[in-house]
């Protein structure tokens, strides 16, 4: 991961100006809020601890691999150790799930170290034990990588905003490689799995996942990886569901709604 921050330097320094003035600003009023409610907390370790997560079907919830391995032992947490708390809020959340099943990238190997490999493999998919079929609950859409130069922006769940939802819609990709990408959206500690979203003609759609947060020159920035490949692998491991409908059947032809642009 050095050399790939000694690579990036200059891309990184042209644009991190412009990157320190976008804040992240709180969705604490329920109209605020409810364009993310597909967006919650997968709150691990019997609730000791949190991640960011996405619903990308009626019962599959996106979230960074790292999220399911206790980072004291290494070993997963055990599956009734999780729940999915849609659209989480001043203390509550539109939808509470347990988990059926959890799995990570076929590729993905836990360790404390950030490195290329790690995050580029840093993806999971949570079956939840029910399917949420609440009309205000959509499942977000999933889209390829954004280029170097292009505006994303995140919603997180972290460290001192762990009640409500933070949106930075104007953060930018200052670089990709080896289907890596760096970010100069803020993030903190709760924010891994968090989405990383840009809006077009078909809506929000996700084009990435928080693994990491990494520091340039003394500034912030994120690290995050590419969905489309992973999804499908990890998606094809997984066990089938009895909870189908129309919709859903449509979705899991390759285990979430994608979009080309």
């Amino acid at each position: 991961m050095k050399s790939l921050f000694v690579t990036l330097w200059l891309s990184l320094t042209a644009t991190m100006s412009y990157a320190q003035s976008t804040q992240l600003h709180s969705l604490d009023s329920i109209n605020q809020a409810r364009q993310w409610a597909s967006v919650g907390r997968l709150s691990f370790g019997q609730g000791s601890g949190f991640c960011t997560a996405t619903l990308i079907d009626f019962d599959l919830v996106l979230t960074a691999a790292h999220c399911l391995y206790d980072a004291k032992t290494g070993k997963p947490f055990p599956t009734n150790s999780f729940e999915f708390q849609a659209g989480w809020r001043n203390g509550r959340a539109e939808a509470y799930r347990n988990i059926r099943e959890a799995r990570p990238d076929p590729d993905y190997r836990f360790d404390n170290t950030v490195s290329i490999e790690r995050i580029k493999n840093d993806i999971a998919l949570v079956r939840l034990d029910h399917a949420i079929k609440n009309p205000l609950i959509q499942p977000l859409s999933i889209s390829t990588l954004p280029e170097a130069g292009q505006t994303v922006g995140v919603i997180s769940y972290a460290r001192g905003r762990m009640n409500a939802p933070s949106i930075q819609d104007t953060c930018v990709v200052t670089a990709r490689q080896e289907g890596v990408l760096i970010m100069t959206c803020d993030v903190d500690y709760g924010a891994s799995g968090s989405p990383v979203f840009i809006e077009g003609e078909d809506g929000v759609m996700i084009v990435s996942v928080v693994s990491a947060m990494a520091e340039m020159g003394g500034k912030k920035v994120s690290l995050g990886t590419s969905l489309l490949d992973a999804i499908t692998q990890i998606n094809a491991r997984m066990s089938p569901t009895d909870e189908l409908n129309d919709e859903s059947m449509r979705r899991r032809n390759t285990g979430a709604k994608f979009v080309r642009p």
